[in-house]
């Protein structure tokens, strides 16, 4: 089972989701406080549910919030960025080299947000 794993950084607080395997999977922005990211994880919980729209095909259909949205990056990687349902990044992945390994990283996310535990870890 994966667990959310909250930690101190230098400008505030973050999260990282992180597989059974130990892996990351998507990492969260820099909160202020530890209250806004655990309101964070609860978003992400929620919104891990959320369709996936595919920007890297000509034509995507555009899909309502709460999304995955998959896409390339300068360096023509593929990543996914989780928005919750107002639109806000919640959490965004690594960069792949092949869109499948981007859309096993989504599924991972399905799977274990919902039940993952969360656990404080020093930094």
């Amino acid at each position: 089972m994966g667990k959310f794993e909250v930690k101190e950084v230098k400008s505030g607080i973050k999260f990282n989701l992180k597989a059974g395997n130990g892996e990351i999977i998507a990492v969260s922005e820099i909160y202020s406080t530890e209250s806004a990211c655990m309101n964070g994880i609860e978003s992400v919980r929620k919104s891990s549910l959320g369709e996936i729209e595919d920007q890297t095909v000509e034509g995507f259909e555009v899909k309502k919030h709460p999304k995955f949205e998959v896409y390339k990056d300068k360096a023509g990687e593929f990543r996914f960025r989780l928005k919750a349902k107002n639109g806000e990044i919640i959490a965004t992945g690594e960069s792949y080299k092949a869109k499948a390994s981007c859309l096993k990283g989504i599924e991972s996310i399905k799977k274990n947000a919902p039940e993952a535990p969360v656990v404080k870890v020093e930094a």
